[in-house]
């Protein structure tokens, strides 16, 4: 019983993981003034080496809402599935460039005080599929 329990269990587990693509939306809270920074380590580094790792940028946004726009970062990245996503921020957060770029640029301070994650699965209507 416990055999078929667990084997049920792993097959549900492959059927989540197989389903894909799986989108990770991202919220970043940048520490007070360090909103351009962040950016621009996304423009001029983070897309790039998120790319060489698998992970397929949708897009990026700031708010227009005043109170969130100074220090807020949007953005939305595409995986083929949960499990693939996982193993790419664990490859892209041991990649010896990601580690000098992210070294260089809080060479005065950190950049990113909070992270926001939401897994997101698109519907059976949506244009993101």
């Amino acid at each position: 019983m416990m055999k078929k329990i667990f084997l049920l269990g792993f097959l549900t587990a492959i059927l989540v993981f197989a389903k894909g693509p799986v989108y990770e939306l991202r919220t970043y809270t940048a520490a007070d003034g360090k909103l351009d920074a962040l950016k621009a380590r996304f423009k001029n580094d983070t897309i790039r080496i998120f790319k060489k790792h698998g992970m397929e940028s949708v897009g990026y946004w700031v708010p227009e809402d005043a109170d969130k726009s100074k220090n807020t970062l949007i953005y939305i990245l595409k995986h083929p599935s949960r499990e693939e996503a996982e193993k790419h921020w664990t490859d892209f957060q041991n990649d010896p460039e990601w580690k000098k770029v992210a070294a260089e640029s809080e060479a005065n301070g950190k950049l990113v005080l909070k992270v926001e994650r939401v897994w997101l699965d698109p519907t059976e209507f949506s244009a993101l599929k």
